[in-house]
């Protein structure tokens, strides 16, 4: 989860959000090149005779403002390409979870099991323990396997929402009558947070979203327990 006074992103807890933020900081160095260059381009009119008209006018200079900003956006698209298509729609998912908007929670069915499902209501600050995040803990959490795609499918009972969990590199809208999915594979276990990125009435602050991996054992106990109180 973010800590105070953070800069950047949330550690990567998945291949996804790993390749995101190498992406980041491929684009924000090209951004801090170019940066770096107009600024010496203005700096040097200003202070020299770079406003000659032989220079303004000059064919070559033309041709590498037209060509350089081609390159640059060939050097940006093609990281990002590579990204949709790891983003892109898994064909065997290990498993399967439908994830639904209500105002304001959020409940999730698990379709490869039957009768397994449940509420996810955020915790009142009163009834937290310690350890437990003030806005953030839910009384029933999104538990999965850590290393197994996961696929989950949005949609939303009543408005707009929508499922965001950024140390993940997920963020999909939640929209009624429409399923929307997203995938993921979680790298190590822990618990992640999330929240409904989407303005969705008075207590769009308190939708939270927790995920918990474990090892796949320990799902398994879950998930049996789970059943059992169905």
């Amino acid at each position: 989860m973010a800590h105070p006074t953070q800069l950047g992103f949330q550690d990567a807890a998945s291949p996804v959000m790993e390749e995101l933020l190498h992406f980041h900081d491929h684009a924000l160095m090209i951004v801090f090149l170019i940066s770096t260059f107009v600024l010496y381009i203005i700096l040097a009119m200003v202070s020299t005779k770079l406003t000659n008209k032989l220079i303004l006018d000059s064919q070559e200079i033309e041709v590498v403002w037209t060509v350089l900003p081609a390159i640059i956006l060939v050097l940006i698209a093609l990281p990002s390409l590579r990204i949709l298509y790891l983003m892109d729609e898994l064909d065997d998912p290990h498993l399967t979870i439908k994830a639904m908007g209500h105002q304001w929670y959020w409940s999730y069915e698990y379709t490869d099991y039957e009768n397994l499902g449940f509420d996810a209501y955020m915790v009142p600050t009163q009834d937290l323990t310690p350890g437990q995040f003030r806005l953030l803990e839910t009384d029933h959490r999104m538990v999965i396997p850590m290393e197994s795609p996961t696929r989950v499918l949005i949609s939303a009972e009543d408005v707009l929402h929508s499922w965001a969990v950024p140390s993940l590199g997920v963020k999909m809208d939640a929209v009624p009558g429409r399923l929307n999915q997203t995938t993921f594979m979680i790298l190590r276990p822990g618990m992640y947070y999330g929240q409904c990125s989407e303005i969705c009435g008075a207590n769009h602050s308190f939708m939270p979203i927790v995920i918990e991996a474990v090892p796949l054992e320990h799902f398994e106990n879950w998930s049996a327990l789970m059943l059992e109180d169905a």
